[in-house]
């Protein structure tokens, strides 16, 4: 089966002169599940927003589900983003939709029947603890619901990946944990799952495996783990994640003007 994403010396570049991502290798598999860390600035929104083929690369080559991405017809692309889920920080919920609405809106811009994925989406918005609040509009929801309405609407077309861009972010803890243990019970079923965060106390929790970027490159690290002196020859990508190495990680990634216009 061929991965979900293959990176493959990646770079990207704004105005053919800031560097924002250099020379990125890296896999998606199914069932995967990473942290995507670092600090502002290191190219973590830009990262995800390749994946959903909102940027392409300027070097190198990606290929999404066995597509090389620099010759994927415009046609084609609706399909791949089907298959990728992505929760976004801000939510982005239309506010004239109800809940229900807002859930089932990939699914009709697909031109699926309604007939087709009412019971989808109903099950989802229960599955998330929104059965009651099928109806409610945006408005008259808390910013921990309008967090699971986003996540239900990223779940509903069944993607192979999940893409979420800080889902703890503007939730308190206690509805931080239920939306994170959502994404690893979707983890278990096969779904591969990549959150960008800069909480490292949900990293440290949740243990596991992390893609760091800093200054556009891209280190895989083990899960975080207390500061230790790494030993005598030991890669940077293979080192576990310290809290040492991690200091300054936050994922309020400020994008260049020129990422902004081109999105």
């Amino acid at each position: 089966m061929d991965p979900i994403a293959e990176f493959n010396m990646v770079g990207l570049s704004y105005d053919g002169q800031i560097d924002v991502l250099k020379d990125v290798n890296l896999v998606i598999r199914n069932g995967d599940f990473r942290f995507l860390t670092g600090p502002s600035g290191a190219g973590k929104t830009s990262l995800l927003k390749m994946i959903y083929l909102a940027h392409k690369p300027t070097s190198g080559s990606l290929s999404l589900f066995g597509q090389n991405v620099a010759n994927m017809p415009r046609s084609d692309q609706p399909a791949i983003r089907r298959r990728i889920g992505v929760v976004f920080q801000e939510f982005r919920l239309l506010d004239h939709l109800t809940a229900f609405e807002n859930v089932a809106l990939p699914m009709r811009v697909a031109g699926v029947n309604q007939l087709d994925y009412r019971q989808d989406v109903t099950e989802l918005l229960t599955w998330v603890g929104l059965g009651r609040k099928m109806d409610a509009l945006p408005a008259t929801l808390s910013g921990g619901e309008k967090q699971r309405v986003a996540l239900a609407r990223a779940l509903v077309s069944k993607p192979d990946l999940i893409l979420a861009d800080e889902p703890t972010g503007n939730v308190d803890p206690i509805m931080g944990e239920r939306i994170m243990r959502l994404l690893v019970e979707l983890n278990r079923l096969g779904t591969a799952v990549i959150v960008a965060t800069h909480d490292l106390a949900l990293v440290r929790r949740m243990k596991k495996n992390i893609l760091r970027l800093k200054d556009g490159t891209l280190t895989l690290h083990g899960p975080l783990k207390d500061a230790a002196p790494a030993g005598p020859g030991t890669s940077a990508a293979s080192t576990p994640y310290t809290e040492a190495s991690a200091t300054g990680d936050r994922l309020d990634e400020a994008e260049p003007e020129a990422a902004r216009r081109s999105s």
